[in-house]
């Protein structure tokens, strides 16, 4: 049994969840015995109790209670990815070479597992990603479970730790496109809002739920960090909708959703973040268009643009819009092709 022990989060061990990163530690815990740890309070970081799901962050502090010796049980043989889901997360790849798969990450599929999402993930396909390599690849960031668009994977660790550290340092490009309610004033500008999640932990995910923090008061409170996105108007119908860009400056969890509702713009079909009052009537907010509009969210993670790791050279990768967004997009009249790759070179 080993005593209680500080350790510190290494550059590239951060954004993971915190009982993923402690098994990796220590193979012989359970997610039983993860659980309990949170439950009661001996697992912190940086002094402040946790959840199993926690991601943490590098340069973090955790404290772990004693852990008791053994070795770790011989893992659960998994089942291999069926027949169909294979032919379904290999029809996403957008792009691959011998170091990076993008793919493009279909609507309702989480990119990891976790509380209530269930065993079909992103991560849990990558086995029928391997292409004849011998490892699986790894995920480098992660979307919204309803959040479409590009994804990437890195063959190896030393490219995943290379990836990472560019989206750390804020090296990649990366542009989303949404339909938003109403058309935000001025059509081109930047939020930002700082975000803290809320309390609680209710039936609804309250606790998933992102509270926007005036600029001025994010240092006074407590849990809130800075969070800043550009956006522009692209198109829009009138004074209802408009098709919007979006670059996350910085990554926070439910950024884009949070800052666009709070500047009285919700996303299309974001039943989180909508209000309460989810129908749009013609004055801009309401996250439900009705007729034949889809109530899915209308957020796509269009483009993302970075240095590859070992070529230096630029690449950029582009992800064709889901089908929901593509029957709002023909509805609205409005076409891809209209529209410059980065507006936000234009101006």
């Amino acid at each position: 049994m080993s005593g209680v022990q500080i350790l510190r989060i290494g550059a590239d061990e951060g954004e993971q969840r915190i009982d993923r990163w402690l098994k990796k530690r220590f193979p012989q815990l359970t997610q039983g015995a993860v659980e309990k740890m949170c439950r009661t309070g001996q697992l912190r970081v940086d002094g402040g109790r946790v959840k199993a799901n926690t991601r943490i962050e590098a340069g973090q502090e955790v404290r772990i209670p004693p852990i008791p010796d053994g070795e770790a049980p011989a893992p659960t043989p998994k089942a291999r990815v069926k027949q169909s889901d294979a032919e379904m997360i290999q029809s996403c790849v957008l792009w691959r070479d011998e170091h990076i798969i993008a793919l493009n990450k279909p609507p309702g599929l989480p990119s990891q597992g976790g509380s209530g999402q269930g065993d079909r993930h992103v991560d849990g396909l990558t086995e029928a990603l391997m292409f004849g390599y011998k490892d699986r690849p790894k995920l480098v960031h992660r979307l919204d479970k309803d959040t479409s668009g590009v994804l990437l994977l890195a063959r190896t660790d030393r490219i995943a730790r290379a990836l990472s550290e560019a989206f750390r340092h804020r090296l990649t490009r990366k542009i989303y496109w949404a339909a938003v309610a109403g058309v935000p004033h001025p059509r081109m500008g930047s939020i930002k809002y700082g975000l803290v999640k809320a309390p609680g932990r209710g039936r609804m995910g309250e606790g998933e739920k992102m509270v926007a923090v005036h600029p001025s008061e994010v240092a006074t409170t407590e849990g809130a960090k800075r969070a800043h996105t550009d956006y522009a108007v692209l198109s829009a119908l009138g004074g209802r909708v408009s098709w919007a860009a979006m670059v996350p400056v910085t990554g926070r969890t439910h950024q884009l959703r949070a800052h666009m509702a709070e500047i009285g713009h919700p996303i299309v079909g974001d039943g989180k973040y909508g209000g309460s009052g989810q129908e749009n009537l013609g004055d801009g907010w309401g996250a439900q268009l009705g007729g034949e509009i889809s109530r899915k969210l209308h957020l796509h993670a269009r483009m993302i643009r970075f240095e590859h790791p070992i070529s230096k050279k630029p690449v950029t990768v582009t992800a064709p819009l889901p089908d929901h967004m593509r029957r709002t997009w023909d509805t609205l009249g409005w076409s891809e092709n209209d529209v410059p790759e980065d507006p936000f070179e234009e101006a």
